[in-house]
């Protein structure tokens, strides 16, 4: 399923992970808005609150291509959506994730269990094509092996409406369900202004357990580079950037159209 979705453009990501904060020093879920849709086919991942309401993304993302990433969002719980359409058929999965109570000094479990999952859905629309403006309106027909109607519990309802309408957005280039955050600030000349996302986060001032020493940027390639003036610790290139603080290591590689 995956190499056809990818073959026709689309691609959602419905991976989720468990992540650490070091300045709140807590573990939040980490997930991608993404997805879209190509003829008659499309998937669309998205994220809600525990009651359903939308979760304010942590910054959206603006990819090069279309039915990719929208946005990045982070929080204690997440509950996750993932629909897929072919043609009017519907399948949706609604999962929770989060962390367990930790132990002492020991990494949380990350938690999941499944909420909903509706199988072979139909949605017969008059006018396939034409009427995208019902989309939102509507919902799938989900029923059992019994062929007894399932309904979609009521709190999720209003992110299923929107996430019917992101499996129809033809070449989506846009957050269908995660709210962004916009601010207006004001420059120093008061004259000028501009707009930027902000998303309110929890921020702790409290001291680090032990000295925190200050980053440091290595390239890859320590040895001279033939050339003059190259291959000092200044001019050196890599495609591949260390940082180490406080007795942590990450790699950061670019990579284009790739996973974030």
């Amino acid at each position: 399923m995956l190499h056809a979705l990818r073959e026709r453009g689309i691609f959602a990501q419905p991976s989720v992970g468990l992540v650490y904060q070091q300045l709140a020093k807590r573990y939040v879920v980490r997930g991608i808005e993404s997805g879209g849709a190509s003829g008659d086919v499309g998937r669309y991942v998205s994220f809600a609150q525990e009651d359903g309401q939308p979760v304010e993304c942590l910054h959206p993302v603006e990819s090069i291509g279309v039915n990719g990433p929208h946005s990045v969002v982070v929080a204690p719980v997440l509950i996750r959506l993932d629909i897929l359409r072919k043609g009017s058929t519907y399948e949706l999965l609604i999962t929770q994730h989060q962390p367990s109570s930790p132990g002492s000094g020991t990494r949380p479990r990350f938690e999941s269990k499944m909420l909903f999952r509706g199988v072979h859905g139909r949605l017969e629309l008059s006018r396939p094509g034409k009427d995208m403006g019902r989309v939102s309106t509507v919902l799938p027909s989900f029923y059992s092996r019994f062929g007894e109607q399932v309904g979609i519990p009521k709190r999720f309802r209003s992110a299923v409406h929107a996430l019917t309408a992101a499996v129809n957005c033809q070449g989506c280039e846009h957050c269908h369900y995660t709210k962004v955050r916009t601010s207006v600030v004001t420059l120093a000349n008061k004259k000028d202004k501009f707009v930027t996302y902000v998303v309110p986060r929890r921020i702790s001032n409290d001291l680090p357990t032990r000295p925190q020493e200050p980053a440091v940027v290595r390239n890859e390639l320590d040895c001279p580079l033939p050339g003059t003036g190259a291959g000092n610790r200044n001019g050196g290139f890599s495609g591949v950037c260390r940082c180490e603080a406080a007795g942590d290591m990450h790699e950061v590689r670019g990579e284009l159209a790739g996973d974030i």
